[in-house]
């Protein structure tokens, strides 16, 4: 069941025995949880009817005893175990798992790694009530998230911001979440969020930024790309040159990419690259200026500057910022 079906059922009060909340992407599971915590019960029933584990302080079988307890004065019983990655012996709420008490929610939130799907205790719980697996999203997906998120809370927004956040904020979505609610509290003169209201609230320039660099060295901006690469060096605590090289390596591998796709139409090259076909244009043009022998030798100086960043083969002496330059020569050059 995916985590939207999930919601879905939970607002229309279908609630299964049991929750098996798994896997890598903690937002996903404390959305469902909390939910489960915060709304299946009114605050006078919770008083009796919903308990709290944490997994590294308790065990499967006082929590088994606890889901065979029946309700008082409320229909259902929550039994939530938080951090239940950290339960020992978990195997042991199998016989529970095969026959849940229906008047119990027993909600495990087993974060950042997944159960043995090939164990019994798995496949009871996937018989009997509901085992959700939580996956990571890949940074190319994370635009169209965010896009999702705001329009859930009557916002919109570019699509230049939705990658500049994304940029900035990388692939946690409780930490994208967080700022995005910061953004609607902070806007207030529109429903649509702009780059600017993102350089103002968040404290990101939309000028210099990694997006901004890409979009310079796509178009051989020479004075463009050294401005930024300087303010980079100037201000090396928000702009490392690990986040450099990896977001400069990622991006011409898309334009090495495009040379070989046989269908250039822009649909199919949004789907081959994984970007919004709004941005196909900016890699057309940028794949012109730069051939597939040109990009490889970019991709071998992107690594070697990778490993300088290490302290391999280069003085400690040398300062990042002077690095960065030197790299972005080499790129144009």
């Amino acid at each position: 069941m995916e985590y939207i079906d999930i919601l879905h059922n939970l607002k229309k009060g279908i609630y299964h025995p049991i929750y098996l909340l798994q896997g890598e992407e903690a937002y996903f599971i404390d959305q469902i949880s909390d939910y489960i915590e915060d709304k299946v019960l009114s605050d006078a029933e919770k008083g009796f009817n919903q308990t709290i584990f944490y997994g590294k302080d308790s065990d499967p079988i006082t929590i088994a005893e606890a889901s065979m307890r029946f309700p008082m004065m409320s229909d259902k019983q929550v039994i939530i175990v938080k951090e239940a990655q950290s339960l020992s012996k978990i195997d042991t709420l199998l016989s529970y798992a095969e026959k849940p008490l229906a008047s119990t929610i027993l909600v495990l939130a087993y974060k950042y790694k997944n159960l043995d799907s090939r164990t019994k205790l798995a496949k009871a719980i996937k018989k009997n009530g509901v085992l959700f697996t939580s996956k990571k999203l890949y940074e190319n997906k994370i635009p169209g998230w965010i896009d999702s998120y705001l329009k859930s809370h009557n916002y919109t927004i570019t699509p230049q911001a939705a990658l500049l956040l994304t940029s900035y904020l990388g692939t946690d979505l409780s930490k994208i979440a967080n700022e995005l609610n910061k953004l609607v509290i902070a806007v207030k003169d529109t429903n649509k969020i702009t780059p600017d209201h993102i350089e103002k609230n968040i404290g990101l320039s939309k000028e210099f930024n990694i997006l901004e660099l890409q979009n310079a060295l796509g178009e051989k901006n020479v004075l463009k790309a050294n401005r930024i690469i300087n303010y980079f060096g100037a201000n090396s605590t928000l702009n490392p040159i690990q986040k450099t090289v990896a977001g400069l390596y990622f991006y011409f591998s898309k334009l090495f990419t495009y040379h070989f796709i046989k269908n250039k139409s822009e649909r199919n090259v949004a789907a081959e690259l994984r970007v919004h076909p709004f941005f196909v244009k900016d890699y057309v043009s940028a794949a012109k200026r730069y051939s597939p022998t040109k990009l490889y030798e970019i991709m071998g100086i992107l690594r070697d500057y990778d490993m300088k960043s290490k302290g391999f083969n280069v003085s400690t002496m040398v300062e990042t910022g002077e690095l960065q330059k030197e790299m972005i020569y080499k790129i144009l050059h």
